[in-house]
């Protein structure tokens, strides 16, 4: 029977139980730590990726899928004619999408390849949004545009706790980071279009907690909050008042683990912000 397919990639923030339910086909990317290679999660877990990094010289580094695993399950969804989906994780921090582009150029199936521009619940956002559209036998072009849609009503904060990461991956020199750390610094930063923005630098996890629930007071003011949700490296001293403040307000807050790739980029501690609204 010919239907729509929805694909995504392992940095999407999915329960197990949405997997099944919807039937979303998630294609892992590899982590290499040490030498040795790991699939997110199928050989290692979020959990485990933290103990590992932990004294790790040097940060992980992350592999997208090949073309031809993409490739082979395009033909393998689209050989009784059925159409895809395929939504990831921004291109700004990963060659997943020109993977999964460079797959379905040479597939024999129907395939839309999406930058979400996002990562973690805000990909999820947009996963699930066409996975329900899908059900409803929406076409293709108007799944696209209504994810189009998503993405623009889709809000993304990032917030470090320590500054380690940012220095094994060159973002920031060791001085700079020795004194924001003496400062306690945590930067707080928005990824918008798939462009990681600093906006703002605050002195402890009470703060970022203020900051981030005073933002979402202002950019939801008179609208319909569609889906809220945190994901934390090991973060919970920000993520869990953060989640008390927002359900205060009446609204439901998915809490997850994050996934290695972001983590390796964020650092333990870290936490991520997420919401979108009609």
């Amino acid at each position: 029977m010919k239907k729509i397919h929805i694909v995504t990639d392992s940095t999407a923030a999915l329960t197990d139980e949405l997997i099944d339910q919807y039937n979303i086909h998630v294609v892992p990317l590899t982590l290499i730590i040490n030498e040795k290679s790991y699939v997110d999660g199928i050989d290692i877990q979020a959990e485990e990726f933290m103990d590992l990094i932990r004294d790790a010289e040097e940060l992980p580094k992350s592999s997208q899928p090949a073309v031809g695993v993409f490739q082979q399950l395009y033909d393998e969804l689209g050989a009784d004619g059925s159409q895809i989906i395929s939504i990831h994780m921004t291109g700004g921090m990963s060659g997943t999408v020109k993977s999964a582009e460079t797959a379905a150029r040479a597939s024999s199936s129907d395939v839309t390849v999406i930058d979400s521009m996002f990562i973690s619940h805000a990909l999820s956002f947009q996963v699930l949004e066409a996975c329900r559209l899908a059900e409803e036998g929406r076409t293709v072009k108007d799944i696209a545009a209504a994810l189009e849609s998503v993405r623009k009503r889709s809000s993304l904060f990032v917030v470090v706790d320590v500054l380690d990461n940012m220095v094994k991956g060159g973002r920031i020199g060791k001085g700079k980071a020795m004194f924001g750390s003496l400062l306690n610094i945590k930067p707080i930063a928005t990824l918008k279009d798939g462009v990681y923005t600093p906006v703002a630098k605050v002195r402890s996890h009470k703060q970022v907690v203020s900051y981030l629930a005073e933002e979402f007071k202002k950019e939801t003011a008179g609208k319909v909050i569609r889906s809220v949700g945190i994901a934390h490296a090991n973060g919970l001293a920000m993520a869990e008042p953060l989640k008390k403040k927002i359900e205060e307000m009446g609204i439901q807050v998915m809490l997850t683990f994050t996934t290695p790739i972001v983590s390796t980029h964020t650092g333990e501690g870290a936490i991520g912000f997420m919401y979108y609204t009609d």
